[in-house]
């Protein structure tokens, strides 16, 4: 087993579903083979406009042909192993490279740069994810450092330990990031009502909601999630409300109070979006919530 990097972007050419499945080609699958088992990081090419670096982690359950396109793969994703950073890590930090390994002898930045799967040291790994599960969310123990700094004093991290690998599989660690990533994509505001109330603490009333539950494999990526106030958050998860893939609300006729319920929603009929096009919820997810959810 070992640690890679796989490169993905929001116009890829590929059928990539990060949260489920990464599609390749067969130049890559040894490097992809590599990592079953073991845990991932996404990244976005610097290249992209606004790139989000590195970006997520997951665990590589399996490799399997693409049976409709001869020479391609995907590696799946292990169920519940997804997890979308509250914030992402850049390329460089204090004008140092993160991933140390694709520098040559000169220190300079070597072409394995460009290589859309890789394998990446196990030092490495743990340095990205230690830069963004930070000590003021309390997501993770840490040394002290200052925020966002790269530290090479200190004996590097083991994964003999398994400490970090049991973190990222730790429900609340989820919790909380999932939230922040989620009320972070829409600007705190609930998606089916519009309304964006924020406490005298500073904290929003909006919840994150899975489209998908946690406890049906739902990934924890922002586009099997939404926004939504305490009582919609309620009826959706209980199936009263949905969406169709083009963000239209969906009202079920199970609903007691039809005429009480319609006003609260947004006046045009349809979920607010995320700013960001690629955090917009996947009909992948939305379907699965009118097939197993939805009371119509």
């Amino acid at each position: 087993m070992a640690n890679g990097v796989f490169i993905h972007r929001e116009d890829s050419i590929y059928r990539d579903t990060p949260a489920v499945r990464y599609h390749f080609p067969r130049q890559y699958l040894g490097r992809a083979q590599a990592c079953i088992g073991d845990w991932i990081l996404y990244y976005e090419p610097v290249k992209v406009r606004q790139s989000r670096g590195y970006w997520a982690v997951a665990r590589v359950e399996s490799i399997v042909p693409d049976e409709d396109q001869p020479g391609m793969y995907y590696a799946r994703v292990e169920p519940g192993s997804f997890l979308q950073f509250s914030t992402p890590v850049p390329f460089m930090v204090d004008g140092e490279w993160v991933e140390r390994g694709l520098l040559n002898d000169q220190a300079k930045l070597s072409g394995r740069a460009q290589a859309a799967v890789r394998p990446i040291s196990t030092q490495d790994f743990i340095r990205i994810v230690n830069l963004d599960l930070r000590d003021e969310d309390e997501l993770l123990p840490r040394r002290d450092a200052p925020e966002n700094r790269v530290r090479e004093e200190g004996p590097a991290f083991q994964f003999e330990d398994r400490e970090r690998v049991r973190q990222l599989v730790s429900r609340p660690l989820r919790d909380r990031a999932f939230r922040r990533t989620v009320l972070d994509a829409y600007d705190a505001r609930c998606a089916l009502t519009g309304l964006k109330l924020i406490n005298g603490g500073g904290r929003a009333e909006a919840e994150a909601a899975h489209i998908r539950p946690v406890e049906a494999n739902g990934p924890d990526i922002v586009s099997n999630g939404l926004a939504l106030s305490g009582t919609v958050h309620w009826m959706f998860d209980r199936g009263l409300l949905s969406l169709k893939d083009d963000l239209t609300i969906l009202i079920s006729r199970h609903v007691n109070d039809r005429d009480g319920i319609a006003p609260l929603l947004n006046r045009s009929g349809r979920a607010r979006p995320p700013s960001r096009g690629a955090d917009q919820p996947h009909p992948l997810f939305l379907g699965w919530h009118r097939e197993h959810c939805f009371k119509a």
